[in-house]
């Protein structure tokens, strides 16, 4: 059986201010297509164009030139809210993808709802709710028992495992994940990246992460990339992946890039 694309991104390019002294090549004939399937990390120095690529995917605005395909749906000048039937995301901070002032089992019934029209009918069934608690529950951190809570009285990796369930409850054609758990201790970040993988690999889910973390962009996923001034400059997978080692990802950087990496952020891993 032919496998699908999930995402086709040709040709690609993205300039902000454009003719101002502020003018940022951001993306620059970006080329990339993911198989269902794909868990593709994304790594690269600050301003490399991980998050700008991301945003293009996500509509956040439109591109200069080239086409985005989700699904085999053309996006290209699709809006944001109207890609958010196609896409799960999850933002570096944990409160960007929950409404706080809302309970869980609210937050959970507004991601059930995406991409639907409002109706009258908004109420939460009996058997609604018994599922939310079933996939809080898989979570591992007791949010079944609170699903009166406020979200705003969570912690930051409760919430960001709450945002990543509700990214995914409708199974998206494309789950993204930029720098999601940057903003947690390493501990949770670990706990987060977790059920990121678990979640992926339980529905088969196809799933791009930009990460700064070298060590994880190398642990987690079947495929890794890696950009630089806005333009994609290593794609490794399979076989190729599982043998990388840091010193590796460094070296083909270079080579690629051209340049040394000495105080890059990315290498605070």
């Amino acid at each position: 059986m032919a496998e699908t694309t999930m995402l086709h991104i040709g040709h690609v390019a993205k300039t902000f201010n454009p003719g101002t002294i502020t003018e940022k090549k951001a993306l620059v004939d970006v080329e990339l297509t993911l198989r269902e399937g794909d868990f593709v990390t994304v790594i690269g120095g600050n301003g490399a164009g991980k998050s700008t690529m991301l945003n293009a995917v996500a509509g956040v605005f439109p591109v200069d030139r080239g086409v985005i395909e989700i699904g085999g749906v053309d996006v290209t000048r699709l809006p944001e809210y109207k890609r958010a039937a196609y896409l799960g995301r999850v933002f570096q901070d944990p409160m960007t993808g929950t409404a706080a002032t809302m309970n869980i089992e609210e937050n959970m019934a507004l991601a059930m709802r995406r991409g639907q029209k409002r109706g009258l009918r908004w109420g939460i069934s009996a058997m609604e709710r018994d599922m939310y608690r079933e996939q809080l529950h898989m979570l591992g951190l007791g949010l079944e028992d609170r699903m009166s809570s406020k979200v705003g009285l969570l912690s930051g990796g409760q919430r960001q495992a709450l945002t990543l369930l509700m990214a995914t409850l409708r199974t998206p054609k494309l789950l993204l994940l930029d720098e999601h758990t940057a903003a947690l201790d390493p501990k949770t970040a670990a706990k987060v990246l977790e059920l990121t993988q678990k979640i992926v690999e339980d529905q088969k889910l196809t799933a791009m992460m930009v990460t700064h973390n070298m060590r994880d962009a190398i642990a987690i996923g079947n495929r890794l990339i890696m950009m630089n001034a806005g333009k994609i400059v290593v794609d490794v997978s399979g076989e190729e992946k599982k043998k990388l080692t840091r010193e590796d990802l460094m070296g083909l950087f270079e080579k690629a890039a051209g340049e040394q990496l000495v105080g890059d952020r990315m290498l605070l891993s």
